[in-house]
């Protein structure tokens, strides 16, 4: 074989090879579990939004993904895994309760690990940010939970009235989660873009309401969702920043407040968020998957608390943490380290164990340092 033909014939290879990979790759992002990117109607309301600009979603102020004095060497040792304690050795104690049995008078939450949870208040049942498969990656050997961290699946959740989505990443919005429990969702609260994920998992289009910043929803019999700012991003796939990231601030039939976070770096919003609603009796923001590479779309802990003390939070509860490898940071620094900062300052800070009922409304609610018997 003469070199030209040689030549010719590994360019036709390599053709043929990036071709099937290229094959491979647009089949594997088409399953349903990447859901679906914005179009019609979700579409025409996108491209309607102040907040939407040149092709895509943008932060209120200037947003950088990575820090470039930090960036590389931090993606470094994310993808080496250099932090040995990223991931407990031992088991992350939990807790069970059947939610079901507990009387609908009773206020409470329960924290699923990361940042889902479950609150029962004034006869409704919210959940939020729900990921009970074990992983949050559309690879099953990824981003696998913490072992101990999933005590709930899908089946353990009762009827629910309202599911919030404050956005559409793997750690937020699980497929395998959203379908088992999509006949037992009256209603999703989310931002906009993101119910064309949901419809294509058989959803109906009725039960969602999208929303831009700044939005009212009224759910009716005195509950009222406010769809508020937050300072991050959005994607699922190859396609970033088509959907909205949000927070959402909740007032309840007897006027109970509490402010969901989310993800996302820290900002002047959480300023104007607290002196427009006057304060939360309860606010549940990230405390976790954080480095100073990153610092713009994820809170360093100083900056939770300082978060939580612009909202006005009679109670703080830190989340984002304690179920997923997401960052480089040791698995439980982001609890030892605001537990700390905290002291025994308001807002008084809330670290139960996962699956433990805790009660809302109490003056005093007690929170235990369990990280400290895990390796």
């Amino acid at each position: 074989m003469d070199r030209r033909t040689l030549l010719r014939s590994i360019f036709g290879g390599a053709v043929s090879l990036s071709g099937l990979l290229g094959g491979s790759l647009w089949l594997f992002l088409k399953q349903a579990k990447f859901g679906a990117l914005p179009e019609g109607d979700h579409l025409d309301r996108i491209r309607r939004s102040p907040n939407f600009r040149d092709g895509a979603f943008q932060n209120v102020i200037p947003t950088s993904m990575m820090t470039g004095e930090h960036g590389s060497d931090a993606m470094r040792k994310f993808v080496l895994n250099s932090n040995k304690r990223t991931r407990p050795a031992g088991r992350i104690p939990s807790v069970k309760r059947d939610l079901r049995s507990i009387p609908a008078d009773q206020n409470y939450m329960v924290w699923f690990g990361h940042s889902s949870y479950f609150i029962q208040v004034d006869g409704k049942r919210l959940l939020v940010d729900p990921v009970l498969s074990g992983r949050a990656s559309p690879f099953s050997f990824t981003t696998k939970a913490f072992d101990g961290t999933d005590p709930y699946t899908a089946s353990d959740i009762p009827d629910i009235d309202y599911l919030f989505i404050s956005h559409d990443h793997w750690d937020h919005l699980d497929y395998d989660t959203l379908t088992r429990l999509r006949p037992r969702i009256r209603r999703v609260i989310c931002g906009l873009g993101v119910g064309g994920h949901l419809e294509r998992w058989g959803y109906a289009r009725e039960a969602v309401s999208e929303g831009d910043w700044g939005d009212t929803v009224d759910l009716g019999d005195g509950f009222i969702a406010y769809i508020r700012t937050a300072r991050h991003f959005s994607g699922r796939d190859l396609h970033r920043n088509q959907t909205l990231w949000v927070s959402f601030a909740i007032r309840t039939s007897t006027g109970y407040k509490m402010f969901l976070g989310g993800d996302g770096g820290y900002g002047p919003h959480f300023k104007e968020i607290g002196q427009e609603f006057g304060g939360f009796d309860l606010a549940l923001l990230e405390d976790g998957q954080y480095d100073e590479a990153w610092k713009f779309i994820h809170m360093m802990p100083g900056q939770t608390l300082r978060a939580a003390d612009d909202l006005h939070a009679t109670h703080f509860f830190p989340v984002h943490n304690s179920k997923f490898c997401i960052s480089n940071h040791e698995w439980d620094a982001p609890l030892r380290t605001i537990t700390s900062l905290a002291g025994t300052a308001r807002p008084r800070i809330l670290t139960p164990i996962i699956g433990q009922v805790v009660p809302l409304g109490e003056p005093e609610l007690k929170s235990t340092e369990w990280w400290l018997n895990v390796t």
